[in-house]
């Protein structure tokens, strides 16, 4: 696993090739970054079964529980499949500006 560290927030990237066992190691781990907004750059799995999606369900919400994003960046998953729980969006970039937007969400309150 690869980590890139931007202002405010994390970049993790899978090494491996099996996105079920990187959700599982992230679970495992969590408490090493509950505190950071989180972006998991799964870009390179290109073709994602939303099954293998939703292995990141239970950390995400149990990530934005905590009042911290999780975005999960993949660009051939069909977004209307996706559940509302799971932000999923196409690119690094869009995931920055999400998180940016989510964290003047949390600095107004709402």
């Amino acid at each position: 696993m690869k980590i890139i560290e931007k202002d405010n927030y994390k970049i993790f990237r899978d090494e491996k090739d099996n996105v079920k066992e990187f959700a599982g190691y992230l679970q495992k781990i969590h408490d090493s970054f509950k505190n950071d907004n989180v972006v998991i750059d799964i870009l390179k799995y290109g073709s994602l079964s939303l099954e293998e999606l939703l292995a990141f369900l239970k950390l995400s919400n149990l990530h934005r529980k905590n009042k911290r994003s999780f975005v999960i960046v993949n660009d051939t998953i069909n977004i209307d499949r996706v559940p509302e729980e799971l932000v999923v969006v196409p690119t690094l970039q869009e995931a920055g500006d999400i998180i940016q937007m989510e964290d003047i969400e949390r600095d107004l309150g709402f």
